[in-house]
């Protein structure tokens, strides 16, 4: 009797499954689900899963697939997040050209699969299957291939068993209520290396791991893997390539867990828990604990606080108001002017912001440097809205100066050793020590406990269960088993594509603009190996060199070079960067502008005197030595040359162009390996022709000949000629043209045998030209082993300089 009752309690359970009618387990070859029939869907076999359109808004739908077993659907997956459909007469069908097309209301295409059948009767054999996994396939009647699924392109969530790959990326939706694509995304950069991005309107930045650990390696990231890989498991473990480790804090229980990059910019493992309500979803990890960490998470010109009993709180500036009370990323709009046409001293003046800190969008870095220092720079700049002033204990030891042109990633905590100073005018300004504030309506756990927990079993159920299981599969259950077994098969595809690194700091402009910045690319100030550099005017007024790359396909690597170097290097010999454009096949780089050009025009005009020579010479040695041993990566730049060396309006040189430059870690100082020779020809070294390995000695043999042209005025890429036996004509090289001329005749030199007016250019400091001859003829040696690190160089130029 009870076997009886407890078997009809079984067919009652399963007989809502079997009257739904609109549902569905898969979809045929020229078969349909619609809109306008909210059970029109498919179904996992297991009931957890459910695929069909979503209402996103008043009358839009996306195709979507959510999780039924908690209390509220949880959508995991969309195929048309950010173009919803409306709610008459779009469908999504499988044609009869083998692909799964979803088209509006007017028949549009709206959104479809990049697959087709190769033949009629293959086409004939397709069908769209929702797994038990949550993973939509597209595949042959026959379980015989995958020629599609959803796990591939993930929208904000991975589910377990789905492996996130170097070309899929997961994106933020927008908001709570907004699920088309938001400002954050989680994806493989070119170093292999997992990373969540903001992406904002305005510029773009790293957040996580930390940006200021200059190598993953701190953080416990691998750059040294050559693939790109990350996926959860069902018990709450996560696995990536780049030796990313996580367990859920309830790891080892069977449930519903899925990762999650949230509307915040955290990402988040969630496990799906029963509760006096039904089932909720709970936090089990999340990558960032502190949220006021996350760029952008309360917009432009606002400060983030944030602490455990009251979560995290978004205020505005002094003199700034909220734009939308519903949404901070929006951030904050200033209620006064600073106009750039008027003295800034006597018109503006400064707010003091303890522990304030705002990341990235430097305008220039000068270390050691007086308060007041660093408020005259600001005042003085157009376009700066405040600096970041703090003290140093680690490299430069003294006060550091940070002038801002855009204030985003603003944070408040009593960690942060510095103030920041908010650039308002003096007139008609209030100083209100209360800031704007409004409470995060975030809901998330600030503090994770730790907890293991093994799966309770009752065997009394346990037989139970066997049993009526038995007797159902007699009767009822029989084809659903057979179906599960069958459908559980799953298949990811090998996918190879690249991507692209955004730096933190920089702005990111539109091509629009930068096409309006310099008049249509009509005043070309200098040409390189891979593109043009344009003279262009900024909106914010200021005057830029733009770099334009020739080809898109072959300029990638060289654009992609040069904004990850540069990005890691802050100096005052070292050109500055602004800003960069990446905008379908261009690619632009915006730097500052230099007044006098470049070194190899100016030493074509003879218009440099033996004081700015030295000067020059000096200031490039100091910013070699920075990129070989005092930057926090070391860097090669492979091309010194007077075309890379730039003068600004005092004739202080930077050096430029790091198409070529190779980034070393600590451990490659004494040896790097390179595909292909890099340079040009006449200030190569040696190790290059003979192909040995390449040390940061190529920079010192190349900065040597730069110097002895300097001297000397002739061109190492012209022709030089020495007296040869017989009287005869010969070509020698430049440095080997500078030592026959100071040595004597039995091979041995002296300063008293040095003609110096035969070697150098007219002049008047005898002196320092000689020591930058005898620098640069160290510089210069044969063997690697015999040159002068650039530090030494310095060393030997300062003594000179203080003299």
């Amino acid at each position: 009797m009870d076997i009886a009752i407890f078997f009809l309690l079984l067919l009652l359970i399963k007989t809502p499954l079997l009257s739904s009618s609109s549902e569905k387990f898969d979809v045929l070859r020229g078969s349909s689900l619609s809109v306008e029939n909210p059970s029109d869907k498919l179904v996992s076999l297991n009931g957890d899963f459910s695929a069909g359109f979503f209402p996103v808004g008043e009358n839009a739908f996306c195709f979507a697939i959510w999780l039924t077993r908690s209390s509220a659907p949880t959508v995991v997956w969309m195929a048309n997040r950010d173009d919803p459909v409306d709610g008459t007469g779009s469908q999504l069908s499988l044609s009869k050209d083998g692909k799964l097309r979803l088209t509006n209301s007017v028949g549009t295409t709206v959104w479809v699969t990049r697959t087709a059948a190769s033949t009629p009767l293959e086409s004939s054999k397709l069908q769209l299957q929702l797994q038990n996994t949550g993973n939509l396939v597209l595949n042959h009647s026959d379980q015989s291939g995958v020629i599609w699924q959803s796990f591939d392109s993930p929208t904000d969530t991975l589910l377990p068993q789905q492996t996130l790959t170097r070309i899929s990326t997961l994106v933020s939706k927008s908001s709570k209520v907004d699920y088309s694509s938001g400002y954050y995304k989680l994806f493989f950069d070119n170093d292999n290396v997992l990373r969540l991005l903001y992406q904002g309107p305005v510029v773009s930045s790293l957040y996580w791991p930390d940006p200021l650990l200059s190598d993953p390696g701190l953080a416990g990231r691998s750059m040294y893997n050559s693939s790109r890989a990350a996926v959860l498991n069902e018990s709450g473990y996560i696995w990536s390539s780049d030796h990313l480790e996580i367990l859920a804090t309830d790891f080892g229980v069977k449930t519903h867990r899925r990762l999650t990059l949230d509307r915040d910019g955290n990402l988040r493992l969630y496990s799906l828990e029963a509760t006096n309500e039904g089932w909720d979803w709970v936090v089990t990890w999340q990558a960032v604990s502190d949220p006021c960490t996350i760029h952008g998470i309360c917009g432009p010109n606002s400060v983030c606080s944030y602490d455990h009993a009251s979560g995290r709180r978004c205020s505005c500036l002094q003199g700034f108001k909220i734009k939308d009370p519903t949404d901070w990323s929006f951030g904050c709009e200033a209620d006064f002017n600073l106009p750039c046409n008027q003295s800034h001293e006597e018109l503006s003046s400064f707010v003091q912001l303890s522990h304030a800190d705002f990341f990235g969008n430097d305008i220039k870095f000068q270390p050691n440097v007086t308060l007041q220092h660093c408020e005259n720079e600001c005042l003085t700049t157009c376009g700066c809205k405040g600096f970041q002033f703090r003290f140093s204990a680690d490299v430069y030891r003294g006060y550091l100066c940070y002038p801002k042109y855009e204030l985003l990633n603003g944070r408040q905590t009593p960690n942060f050793e510095g103030d920041f100073y908010l650039k308002v005018p003096k007139a008609g300004f209030v100083y209100n020590r209360t800031l704007d504030a409004a409470e995060s309506r975030l809901n998330c756990t600030p503090e994770l406990s730790r907890q293991v927990r093994g799966t309770y079993e009752n065997k009394t159920v346990k037989l139970l269960l066997w049993f009526a299981t038995a007797v159902g599969g007699l009767e009822v259950t029989c084809i659903f088993l057979v179906l599960f077994f069958l459908f559980m098969s799953s298949k990811n595809s090998d996918q190879v594509a690249e991507g692209y690194l955004l730096m933190s700091r920089f702005k990111r402009f539109k091509f629009s603009e930068l096409k309006k910045a310099t008049r249509g690319f009509v005043e070309v100030i200098g040409r390189g190996g891979v593109g043009v550099v344009y003279k262009g005017i900024l909106p914010d007024k200021r005057v830029a060199a733009i770099k334009r790359l020739d080809e898109a396909n072959q300029g990638e690597a060289e654009f992609l070079a040069e904004v990850n170097i540069i990005g890691r290097l802050n100096h005052m010999n070292l050109i500055d960067i602004w800003g960069y454009c990446a905008e379908g096949k261009h690619r632009l780089l915006v730097y500052e502008f230099m007044e006098h050009g470049t070194l190899a025009e100016k030493l074509a005009s003879n218009e440099l005197d033996w004081k700015k020579r030295f000067d020059i010479a000096v200031g490039t040695a100091k910013g070699l030595a920075y990129l070989h041993e005092e930057c926090l990566e070391w860097v090669l730049h492979c091309d010194v040359k007077p075309h890379n060396i730039l003068l600004d309006s005092n004739y202080q040189p930077k050096v430029a162009d790091f198409g070529l430059s190779k980034l070393l870690n600590r451990s490659e100082h004494d040896h790097s390996s390179f595909s292909k020779m890099r340079g040009t020809r006449g200030y190569m070294a040696p190790e290059w022709v003979y192909n040995l390995p390449i040390t940061s000695k190529v920079d010192v043999y190349s900065y040597g000949i730069v110097v002895l042209e300097m001297v000397t005025g002739k061109s190492p890429t012209g022709t030089q000629h020495s007296s040869g036996g017989g009287g005869a004509k010969e070509h020698t090289r430049l440095d080997t043209l500078v030592r026959e001329k100071i040595m004597h005749a039995d091979g041995e030199a002296s300063r008293e045998s040095w003609n110096i007016e035969e070697i150098v250019d007219p002049g008047e400091d005898k002196d320092k030209m000689e020591l930058l001859l005898k620098v640069a003829l160290q510089c210069v040696a044969e063997d690697k082993d015999d040159r002068p690190a650039m530090t030494q160089v310095v060393e030997m130029l300062r003594c000179k300089e203080v003299n």
